[in-house]
């Protein structure tokens, strides 16, 4: 990569790493916190405050992507880290639940994920894309990894409005880096007429919605009842399970640098791609015939980490070569829409299946799922990169 793809990519993950910590900084100790709270002992609201973030997520994330098509990406990523940190500061304010729901619905309202994303296809070159997204994608691992160690430090320091001030003030900080440290952005494509019915309805683009929706209702069902696992049959106390997740963070990124080496550079993205989904079957399946113990949990931990920081990586990559090129923010926006449905979504059916049918009924049901995802995926047309596409139609 040039030095102004390397630091394009670096910058963008730090922003999209700043403003992840909205959502992954709370979810260790939102529920202690809740409790001291009118109304925090309804588990109905406490669940609804932590889904409110990814549901309004869900529902900007395609206005985003269009408006940075249209106006610019990084006017958009602004306006976006302001209501992020409006909400951040309501939230740290609020006397009770129903204004805590107010401030988390205004961070997942500044949604910029489609932009930022956007933005990074549109300062890569092509084969080098998918590095840039790995850097994008790898952030959110390392984030919720750090998030888990940190969170109940920081809040026995400063409390939970403090976290909120934090998440603020990071986000403003955020836009200082968009300006002084992000190259400059492509003119945006103006108030030409996008093909927002054919991004909705692409059959390559719909395949790669239904996997990052799978892949994130996954993620969030797994959580839903792995702390617990790891406490019960693992013997770990909650506050040391960073134990656990940072390493299986940390080497899951060295494992994952080589495959999406290969990807890029011996055009290798589809047996790559249907093997990480591959992994996430063996994974689910795993901890469904076996989480007994603590080994086997941080195996199959570590697997799914690899898994999931391959497929972070390639989906987005994939959506932007695959999009039409005046629609790249509008492709990005949907994409984005379903990976913050998948979260609402698995947050919320797991812990119903779990309450009603068991940890392992979580793993029997997201098994199901990754096995569809792995059907649909095998049909999917994998886009060449330009000089390998070039050469062919040469030779």
């Amino acid at each position: 990569m040039s030095p102004e793809e390397r630091r394009a990519g670096a910058s963008l993950a730090s922003i999209f790493a700043l403003r992840m910590l909205g959502l992954f900084l709370i979810l260790p100790v939102f529920s202690v916190y809740a409790k001291t709270l009118p109304g925090g002992d309804n588990l109905a609201l406490v669940g609804f405050a932590l889904g409110a973030y990814g549901l309004t997520q869900a529902f900007f994330q395609i206005p985003y992507g269009i408006a940075s098509d249209i106006f610019g990406r990084k006017q958009v990523i602004v306006v976006g880290l302001l209501i992020f940190a409006l909400g951040s500061f309501v939230a740290a304010w609020a006397p009770d639940m129903t204004w805590i729901i107010v401030g988390r619905v205004l961070q997942g309202a500044g949604a910029i994920s489609a932009a930022v994303t956007a933005l990074a296809a549109d300062l890569t070159r092509e084969e080098h894309r998918t590095k840039v997204m790995a850097m994008i994608g790898s952030s959110i691992g390392l984030v919720f990894a750090l998030s888990l160690v940190g969170a109940p430090i920081l809040y026995g320091w400063i409390g939970m409005g403090g976290l909120f001030i934090m998440t603020g003030v990071l986000a403003l900080a955020a836009i200082v880096l968009l300006y002084k440290a992000v190259p400059p952005a492509p003119p945006p494509h103006g108030h030409e007429k996008l093909p927002l019915r054919r991004v909705i309805f692409d059959p390559d683009l719909l395949r790669l919605n239904v996997g990052i929706f799978v892949l994130h209702m996954v993620q969030m069902a797994m959580f839903v009842v792995l702390p617990h696992a790891l406490v019960d049959h693992g013997g770990l106390e909650a506050a040391s399970h960073w134990k656990i997740y940072l390493p299986a963070v940390l080497v899951s990124f060295a494992i994952m640098v080589p495959a999406i080496i290969a990807a890029e550079r011996k055009d290798k993205m589809r047996p790559i791609f249907l093997s990480a989904i591959g992994l996430l079957v063996i994974v689910q399946s795993g901890l469904l015939l076996a989480h007994e113990s603590l080994w086997t949990l941080a195996l199959w931990l570590l697997l799914f980490f690899v898994a999931f920081n391959v497929l972070e990586a390639t989906l987005p990559s994939l959506v932007s070569r695959t999009a039409p090129p005046a629609a790249k923010g509008a492709a990005l926006g949907v994409y984005n829409t379903t990976q913050a449905l998948g979260l609402f979504v698995g947050g919320a059916a797991g812990g119903y299946v779990a309450q009603n049918f068991g940890d392992n009924a979580v793993f029997a049901a997201s098994t199901g799922l990754v096995l569809v995802w792995l059907l649909v995926a095998n049909y999917m047309n994998f886009p060449q990169r330009r000089q390998i596409a070039a050469a062919n139609q040469t030779a």
